[in-house]
């Protein structure tokens, strides 16, 4: 009878195929120490490298938003494929990101080789980071497999760009099947981090005739960052954080932030304002408690997006490489 059910389901187009085959207890047998190894991964590489949470978080949106979350960002380019993560958009992903993600699999073939998935590594790593600095806990089911192409031309107007109008960026959430609250939820990440000063540098230098800086920056805000970002176009790695009241912890002080003319990224403007949005700017400002649960429930939704299971991806040995 469940048989019978299921494949109903199935036959409906109400079960995934994909995300049946998922289990959070997935590598329970086949890799024992699994949770504790990538415990002990994160929690050494976090201490040494506080950024690392922040940096991790931002690579998982990066993966996931082009092919899926099959960990096809970690690839790298060889004299025959330009790989995602030397797309433009990419440049700037740290490395703490990459890193920790190299540790838990070197790790990890120790103990079980061939057996996890650096998908898997990324969306857990991803998970317990957000949690170590004060964010929800939320499921990530395991089971995933490795992308088997990774390529850079795929990846130019499938990521949210700051400089895009809200209609642009609702619309690359939406064709993946996200909610503007969802959406709004996710970009609740940028309560840790940071962005570079390229990335917001119209809104603070030269805006208009009659302003210095987009009016919607609070003005000492805005001449703060116009010191600090003073020698950008010389030194293209400064940067600041999106979040400058708690930056080292996941909470809700982004969303508290926009109203007051805190925001970084012009985007972040925008979507205080506009009406689609606002709703559930306000919401997360006053209530984290709401920004927790939803942002849990965006990031398990994403979790499973374009996921690679059986044939259709590998157990890369090299997280870096394909096999």
């Amino acid at each position: 009878m469940a048989l019978l059910l299921f494949s109903l389901l199935f036959f409906l187009g109400l079960v995934n195929p994909s995300e049946s085959r998922l289990s959070v207890n997935y590598y329970q047998k086949s890799c024992p120490r699994f949770s504790q190894i990538m415990q002990d991964t994160i929690t050494n590489k976090q201490i040494t490298s506080p950024t690392t949470a922040a940096a991790t978080l931002r690579l998982f949106f990066h993966d996931c938003f082009i092919e899926g979350c099959d960990a096809s960002v970690l690839v790298s380019s060889t004299p025959f494929n330009e790989a995602e993560r030397d797309a433009d958009m990419n440049l700037s992903l740290p490395g703490d990101g990459f890193d920790v993600v190299v540790r838990a699999k070197t790790a990890l073939e120790l103990a079980c080789p061939g057996v996890v998935s650096c998908a898997d590594i990324l969306a857990v790593a991803t998970r317990d980071l957000v949690t170590m600095v004060g964010g929800p806990f939320y499921k990530v089911p395991l089971g995933r497999r490795d992308g088997l192409v990774s390529q850079a031309n795929r990846v130019e107007g499938n990521l949210p760009r700051p400089t895009m109008s809200i209609s642009q960026i609702i619309s690359i959430f939406s064709v993946r099947g996200f909610s503007v609250q969802e959406m709004v939820a996710l970009s609740g990440a940028h309560t840790i981090g940071f962005s570079h000063c390229k990335e917001f540098s119209s809104g603070i230098y030269n805006y208009s005739r009659s302003s210095q800086s987009n009016p919607s920056y609070n003005p000492r805000f805005a001449e703060g960052l116009r010191k600090a970002c003073s020698d950008y176009q010389k030194n293209p790695t400064l940067s600041v954080f999106n979040d400058i009241m708690t930056p080292n912890k996941f909470d809700n002080m982004y969303f508290q932030n926009l109203p007051k003319g805190l925001g970084l990224l012009a985007t972040d403007h925008t979507m205080a304002t506009d009406p689609r949005t606002r709703q559930f700017t306000d919401l997360y400002a006053k209530n984290q408690s709401a920004f927790f649960e939803a942002f849990g429930r965006a990031m398990e939704k994403l979790g499973l997006y374009g996921i690679k299971t059986g044939r259709r991806g590998e157990i890369r040995r090299r997280c870096d490489a394909l096999n």
